[in-house]
This record gives structure tokens, C-alpha cells and sequence, in this order.
């Protein structure tokens, strides 16, 4: 199932408080960068963040068949946390990308 474009519009609007933020495109789902860091993407309707050391209390999914787990963020209607979650992320997985 992919994901519609409503959806899509949807959780860019929770991320608004976000600077930075870009939307692109995949295979009908949509992968999301922070400042030009991949950090997750809509994958059937679901916001997922890639995995970092810290969990944040988030369950894993599979965002599609033979894809590592990521973590979904379900709690769609707090803005606050979001930013905060993919705001670590992004530093964590930018951190890793410069220590390469």
C-alpha cells in the first residue's frame, strides 16, 4: 500500500516546527531529510525514523520487505516530541556519517 498524498501533507504539517525539512519522493512512499540528513520516511501511512542508540520508548517496524527495522512514531499529535526525537536522531546519525 502506498502512502497518499494527504497523509503525506499531514505529517509535514506535524513537522513544520522543523527547519530544514525536506520531502522526496520514493517508489510511493517518501523519504525525509533534517539539513540533508536521511533520517526516515512514510512508509504505508506510518512516520519511521531510522534506529539510533537511543530507542526513545519507540516500538520497531519494517518500513517494506528486507528493510532494517525502524522505529515508528505513532504519537502523532504531540509537535514538541517529534521535533526532539528527530532532531537526536538526525545529530546521532550525522555524527556516525562524519566518524566514516
Amino acid at each position: 500500500m502506498a502512502t497518499s498524498k494527504e497523509f503525506r501533507d499531514y505529517i509535514l504539517e506535524r513537522l513544520d516546527t522543523l527547519d530544514g525539512i525536506f520531502c522526496r519522493p520514493m517508489m510511493g512512499e517518501y523519504l525525509l531529510y533534517l539539513n540533508g540528513v536521511l533520517f526516515g520516511g512514510i512508509y504505508d501511512e506510518r512516520l519511521l525514523i531510522k534506529a539510533i542508540k537511543t530507542d526513545f520508548g519507540l516500538e520497531k517496524e519494517i518500513p517494506y520487505k528486507g528493510a532494517k527495522p525502524m522505529l515508528r512514531i505513532k504519537d502523532l499529535d504531540n509537535k514538541a516530541k517529534i521535533k526532539s526525537i528527530i532532531e537526536q536522531t538526525c545529530e546521532e546519525l550525522d555524527k556516525s556519517r562524519r566518524n566514516k
